[in-house]
């Protein structure tokens, strides 16, 4: 299939990073291509080099790069692979998307593009919602000591500059990358979309969420919970590789310029968390994997 027209300076590129999940990678790519402003390629990382997958990629409707890895590189390594094959590819625009979320609706590309070029910004993303309930976010925000959970809780239209929740529907513009690089392999899940995060941060560079478009992906505020009468939040995975991941990956963070001052925070947090719980055994290993991430020691868990 050929590729859409477009003007100089306007090929979109898409690109997915997946891992046995053929069904919910169906549904993603049939949202991404039926964009009302049509995507000239979409990059597909398949973590698990699966045969199933492959054959939905291969039934795209639009034009497409299959990616194949014999070796689970996870999200970070995935999306730094598929964000240089679309560099390489000569995008101009990069459009980041999950396997398990996709566009609330067709113009949410369109949209994003226009509040990009209006505002001049590096990077731009839709509001990311509950997928079952539309109406609230999927990973709620915290704007001083208020947790906002609800997209009523926001202006129709309204712009939230200097936050972003990469990289479910975040559209770059194609040289931000020279700027911020492409995610580290290093921390396989959790934390990637932060480390890039606080690389736009420290940048200079322009970029924010836009309440006028959405991208629907499942709840994942049900890791947080509450403590100090929800004036605050712990994170705690209830799988006990992604806490591995979470608490090691996030003790890397907190060592790197711009975020050092979180680290007696979230010791303070997390000791007030699980003290709470009686739960010594936890918070031996939330202060074992963080002091991994600090000193950078990037081991996989135990039986992976």
């Amino acid at each position: 299939m050929s590729a859409p027209d477009h003007r100089d300076g306007d090929r979109v590129v898409a690109v997915v990073v997946t891992h046995r999940r053929p069904q919910l990678l169906r549904a993603s790519l049939a949202a991404v291509a039926g964009q009302t402003h049509p995507v000239d390629a979409v990059v597909v990382v398949d973590n698990a080099a699966d045969a199933e997958t492959e054959a939905v990629v291969r039934g795209c409707a639009v034009p497409t790069v299959y990616l194949p890895s014999n070796t689970n590189l996870g999200g970070a390594g995935g999306f730094a692979l598929g964000l240089l094959t679309a560099l390489s590819r000569g995008a101009d625009w990069v459009w980041c998307a999950d396997d398990d979320g996709r566009p609330g609706g067709p113009g949410v590309l369109a949209t994003l593009l226009e509040e990009a070029r209006a505002r001049d910004l590096a990077e731009v993303s839709p509001a990311v919602v509950d997928e079952a309930d539309p109406a609230r976010l999927a990973f709620p925000l915290r704007q001083g000591l208020r947790w906002r959970g609800s997209v009523a809780d926001f202006s129709p239209g309204e712009f939230l500059p200097s936050y972003a929740s990469l990289f479910n529907g975040a559209l770059f513009r194609a040289d931000t990358f020279r700027a911020v690089g492409v995610p580290d392999l290093r921390l396989f899940i959790r934390g990637d979309e932060t480390e890039i995060h606080r690389r736009l941060g420290r940048s200079g560079l322009r970029f924010g969420t836009t309440m006028r478009a959405t991208y629907l992906h499942p709840q994942g505020g049900d890791e947080f919970l509450p403590i100090l009468g929800g004036r605050l939040s712990a994170q705690y995975p209830g799988d006990a590789a992604k806490r591995y991941f979470t608490y090691r990956n996030r003790g890397y963070l907190m060592a790197q310029p711009g975020m050092r001052w979180l680290f007696p925070l979230e010791l303070v947090r997390f000791g007030w968390f699980f003290l709470g719980r009686r739960d010594l055994r936890g918070l031996r290993e939330w202060l074992s994997l963080t002091r991994a991430g600090r000193r950078e020691r990037f081991r996989m868990p135990p039986g992976r």
